[in-house]
């Protein structure tokens, strides 16, 4: 006859459903085996046997088990050991220690190895069954914890892989932003045009550029639309194509004279044209500011309109600054709305900055805004500071004033510096 049981047991009525199926028994009393298996058995769970610590580990290597019953005191490795190193194979099985301990200080020890619950040998089978049905909902609830973490995991994988193609591709719109404003400096033979588009994101609604409008003027606008992202970017591209500098022809603010050259449209005309344009041809909520002008080469004559855009400041050569303008109403809300036209003039060493209200609306610490008076003060700050040198120390003066480089809002300008013909 031989000397264990054959392990495992095979089960003889119907097999147990539940979290917990399988079972290692572990005691060095083939008795005590014999009697726990013969239970566990009756109950419809797959058990096997292990006399020692060591034969246990070597079973449970091969087949884990849902629960473990393992005396405590044992020759060689005690149930205690036995029970750490279970818990380095394996977190989600259920562990009960059977032990005559009954002190705190050793229950202790148990708890502290791993041991999920204790039983007071002999063991009663009322209360084996009463504790199996306590481990199964345990371990029902960690294995759900476990799945949901997968899951979870998995999803996150997922929604970082989509972030990161996101981030990316914002990346490259931001580029193709960037690059709707070609120039960032321009030498002409009167004076200097200096542009700044910086996005409060990877992308935003500012938008500044300039185009020739025939052999005596450059004309000039600043746009600002309504919102942040990526919509605002798409709109921006869109009123970029009709302020084209490479397709005079498809220039809204353009049109040809009787000797089929190219000169300004009246500004006020090509805002109310862009008005209905954006009414009757784009399906969008947003809208936007513009500041358009013409500048006359020779004289230094300005004419401009302003949509709802901050008023542009003057600054003269002798460093008094002027902010003027009408206001005027925001571009695709309504229709049939009248715009406005105003003229200036500069004169040799006078600049304008034409701004977004990214600027006189940043925030100090405090939350009060930089405003008009705040913009005059950092202008005379910055009186000797030209071309891009000004709009970069405007950026750092900004983020002293905000106390971050995170601007909430885009940031956009153009600078322009007017010298005057030499013969003038």
């Amino acid at each position: 006859m031989p000397n264990s049981v054959p392990n495992p047991v095979k089960l003889s009525g119907a097999p147990h459903v539940g979290a917990i199926r399988h079972v290692l028994v572990v005691d060095d009393s083939k008795l005590q085996r014999k009697l726990l298996t013969m239970s566990l058995k009756r109950w419809g769970f797959e058990v096997a046997e292990a006399a020692s610590g060591a034969e246990a580990l070597e079973k449970a290597a091969l087949q884990r088990p849902d629960l473990v019953l393992s005396d405590w005191m044992m020759p060689g490795m005690s149930g205690l050991e036995l029970c750490r190193r279970f818990r380095e194979m394996d977190e989600y099985s259920y562990f009960i220690l059977l032990t005559s301990k009954s002190e705190k200080e050793e229950v202790a020890r148990g708890l502290d190895s791993g041991a999920d619950d204790f039983l007071s040998k002999p063991v009663d089978s009322n209360e084996l069954r009463a504790r199996i049905n306590a481990g199964e909902r345990l371990i029902d609830m960690q294995r759900s914890m476990a799945q949901t973490n997968r899951a979870l995991h998995e999803t996150l994988g997922e929604l970082q892989q989509l972030y990161d193609n996101i981030d990316s591709d914002l990346k490259e719109a931001k580029k193709l932003q960037q690059s709707l404003v070609r120039e960032r400096f321009r030498a002409l033979p009167v004076g200097n045009l200096s542009l700044l588009l910086r996005s409060s994101g990877h992308v935003g609604g500012d938008l500044v550029g300039f185009f020739e409008a025939g052999v005596r003027h450059v004309g000039l606008y600043a746009i600002d639309v309504s919102g942040h992202g990526i919509s605002s970017a798409l709109m921006t591209a869109r009123l970029a194509g009709y302020l084209s500098s490479a397709a005079p022809d498809q220039n809204v603010a353009l049109r040809k004279n009787t000797e089929g050259d190219f000169v300004p449209r009246p500004p006020d005309e090509v805002v109310a044209a862009l008005n209905e344009l954006v009414l009757d041809e784009m399906e969008t909520e947003h809208y936007f500011t513009l500041l358009l002008a013409f500048v006359e080469l020779d004289t230094g004559h300005m004419v401009l309109s302003q949509a709802g855009h901050p008023h542009p400041a003057i600054q003269r050569a002798n460093g008094t600054i002027e902010q003027t303008g009408p206001g005027g109403f925001p571009v695709g809300l309504l229709a049939g709305i009248q715009f406005e036209r105003f003229e200036l003039t500069l004169a040799r060493g006078d600049r304008i900055l034409i701004l977004s209200d990214g600027v006189t609306e940043c925030p100090g610490p405090d939350g009060a805004m930089l405003g008009e008076e705040g913009l005059e003060v950092l202008m005379r700050g910055l009186a000797h500071t030209t071309g891009p040198a000004f709009l970069e120390a405007l950026i750092w003066q900004l983020t002293e004033f905000n106390g971050s480089g995170d601007f909430p809002d885009d940031v956009s300008a153009i600078l322009f510096e007017y010298q005057g013909n030499a013969a003038t």
